[in-house]
């Protein structure tokens, strides 16, 4: 499987490549490819212009106008430009500030107890509300009998 970057009609996105033949590529997308449509796929240096002749899901087979070189498509996979970051099979966070657990937890933390407190104020509301109209006219009624 090969990282490359796609050109579609709706413009770039990620995929991967599969399988790899002298006449054509099979790739994984998330973005629908129509039947018939022109992709353009990069890996590294290499560009590949070839046109859609099946697709099932993210799954897609394309044709290509020209001959590939199925040793320089591979060869390109090798270079460390295009390896994944990782240090004693542990990944590299790239990051300018490294996000730990414990802040994803406070935040999540923080963000429940403003949702839990909006929601008590926003029923502390109404149930003010039904008491004061509840009571509003037995306490009329004892004012005007009180003469006040």
């Amino acid at each position: 499987m090969l990282p490359a970057r796609l050109r579609t009609d709706a413009g770039w996105g990620d995929g991967s490549i599969l399988n790899i033949s002298s006449r054509g590529l099979l790739i994984h997308s998330r973005r629908a490819a129509v039947r018939g449509s022109m992709i353009e796929v990069r890996h590294g240096d290499l560009a590949i212009v070839a046109r859609v002749v099946w697709s099932n899901g993210p799954h897609v087979g394309l044709q290509s106008a020209q001959r590939l070189s199925v040793e320089q498509i591979l060869s390109l996979g090798q270079a460390p430009a295009l390896q994944l970051t990782a240090v004693n099979g542990r990944p590299v966070d790239r990051r300018k500030r490294p996000r730990s657990h414990e802040d994803s937890r406070t935040r999540g933390r923080l963000f429940e107890f403003a949702a839990v407190a909006m929601l008590a104020a926003v029923v502390a509301g109404f149930a003010f509300d039904l008491v004061r109209e509840a009571l509003s006219k037995p306490l009329a009624l004892v004012e005007t009998a009180l003469g006040g």
